[in-house]
């Protein structure tokens, strides 16, 4: 079991999985992760895991700090550069059994007294977890204020200058630990981020230790952390794309329904296992929602777009969908023209000269010739870790596995949790940042729009070809109910057909 993807289910704990895990533990060499630490000679020496009993709690007057309550030295040394940034990290959730079972902390989106068994239940949790991490107004408040402070310092220096927010700041599909991504449009010879990087030290807004200059990467950006908030920040330049994206992911919210619910449990899934950004070797979460829109736009099911339809399937087909079907290695994904898996061959005819189609190969929907995914060179580690979410729901799932389940523990959180931390940093922020009386017209744009009630799937004004939006109007005649079951033989094809739909996303 990967420690990074995988933890012991309620059922599963008990003297036959000590036993294996202490035999386990001892042949890969990790004596330090004993957790009584009786080993004189491992006091010193930092754990290879993260204890979730270290408390990086927050002071209601100074803001976030760290109070570790055992050995300073370990917990400093274990607590490495990526565990101390991200908040929502479940590393090391074996190494406390105790927070593994049915009653824990880490599902604080269960307010209901009782589920229903099965798929209907885990629907029902799906519902309540995106009301839980849907961003709550005094964190919406906050971001905005960390983004007036940078775009101040941006226009003293540049006064004709424009900032802009894109991602999932600007789309409302963000976590309470997700960054900001800003884009500052302007004109220049040469961009301005080592000059950008001196004034915001100047002017002492960011942790000095979290401002890096990215000036190598493909797309040049400058990440920093803003000190009054925590809130990561990633600042690039003339990026136009971003926003427009951004508008794109809009669109795609008003077509289908489900898709940020969906979207929120992926990214907390992602997230948690540090596969949410591709320099920790997973996926971005724009390629994410790319993922999941071709998802339905390619479900054979004509209710899989209707807000109506049960969650908890979608879910686990998702898991089943890129975790054990399909082919990485041939097929390509399209968004474009209501969406199609193309064969890699064909992606690389409109690529430049010397570009091949990545692992994950995503054609951009707004960039011909651009791979979404070419920098996700870590994308087997997401395919590893939806096949062990598939594998994990469709066990829980099954009505012959029902008895071996408690009736009161969580489906959805065997594989997501959330971490005290992030409760504890959310609390933070709502008695930091109350809400003002006046709020700005784009919160309450934003929160109309979260609460908004669900309504049936629109067309796109960007994507849909007139031949798909004739399809989406006749739905009812024969012809194109015909047209649509090509798509479930498509998908559905078996493992040895010699077509396209059948050979190439499967074998």
């Amino acid at each position: 079991m990967d420690p990074t993807i995988a933890w012991y289910q309620p059922e599963q704990i008990g003297p036959a999985q000590e036993l294996w895990s202490r035999i386990w533990e001892t042949q890969m060499g990790i004596e330090n992760m004993n957790l009584n630490n009786s080993n004189p000679n491992l006091e010193n020496k930092a754990p290879e895991y993260i204890s979730l009993n270290y408390t990086n709690v927050f002071d209601q007057k100074h803001g976030p700090v760290n109070k570790p309550q055992t050995n300073n030295l370990q917990l400093n040394n274990a607590l490495g550069k990526r565990k101390r940034e991200n908040k929502a990290s479940t590393f090391g959730l074996n190494q406390n059994v105790h927070l593994l079972g049915d009653n824990c902390s880490l599902t604080p989106w269960r307010i209901r007294t009782q589920y229903t068994p099965g798929v209907v239940g885990l629907h029902e949790e799906i519902e309540d977890f995106y009301k839980y991490m849907s961003p709550r107004p005094e964190e919406q408040q906050m971001r905005e204020e960390v983004v007036q402070r940078i775009t101040n310092i941006i226009e003293s220096i540049w006064p004709s200058a424009k900032v802009e927010i894109f991602g999932s700041f600007r789309t409302g599909l963000y976590l309470p630990t997700s960054d900001i991504d800003l884009v500052v449009i302007g004109e220049w010879e040469k961009l301005p981020l080592w000059t950008l990087e001196k004034e915001i030290k100047d002017h002492d807004i960011a942790l000095p230790e979290t401002i890096k200059v990215l000036d190598k990467a493909s797309v040049p950006i400058i990440k920093l952390t803003d000190k009054k908030t925590e809130v990561k920040v990633d600042i690039s330049f003339n990026m136009n794309n971003g926003v427009r994206s951004a508008k794109l992911i809009r669109e795609f919210i008003d077509m289908y329904p489900s898709l940020p619910y969906m979207v929120l449990v992926l990214k907390q899934f992602l997230l948690q296992r540090d596969l949410n950004e591709v320099f920790t070797g997973g996926i971005s979460s724009y390629s994410l929602i790319l993922l999941t829109v071709s998802f339905l736009q390619l479900h054979p099911r004509y209710d899989a777009a209707e807000r109506s339809s049960n969650l908890g399937v979608l879910l686990i087909e998702f898991f089943e969908l890129y975790g054990r079907h399909f082919n990485y290695l041939k097929t390509g994904i399209r968004i474009k023209d209501g969406g199609a898996y193309i064969a890699k061959d064909e992606v690389q005819k409109d690529m430049v000269d010397g570009y091949r189609p990545s692992l994950l190969c995503i054609e951009d929907p707004l960039t011909p010739g651009n791979d979404i995914g070419r920098s996700s060179y870590g994308a087997l580690n997401v395919k590893q870790a939806f096949e062990y979410a598939y594998l994990v729901l469709s066990h829980a799932v099954n009505p012959q596995n029902q008895h071996l389940f408690s009736k009161n523990g969580s489906l959805l959180g065997r594989i997501v949790r959330i971490t005290d931390e992030v409760v504890e940093y959310r609390s933070w922020i709502k008695q930091s940042f109350p809400v003002n009386a006046h709020l700005s017209s784009s919160l309450q744009t934003y929160m109309s729009t979260v609460n908004a009630p669900s309504h049936a799937p629109q067309k796109s004004n960007l994507l849909l070809d007139s031949s798909r939006q004739e399809e989406s109007e006749c739905s009812s005649d024969s012809s194109c109910r015909s047209s649509t079951s090509s798509i479930a033989n498509y998908w559905s094809s078996s493992i040895g057909s010699d077509t396209m739909s059948g050979k190439a996303l499967y074998t």
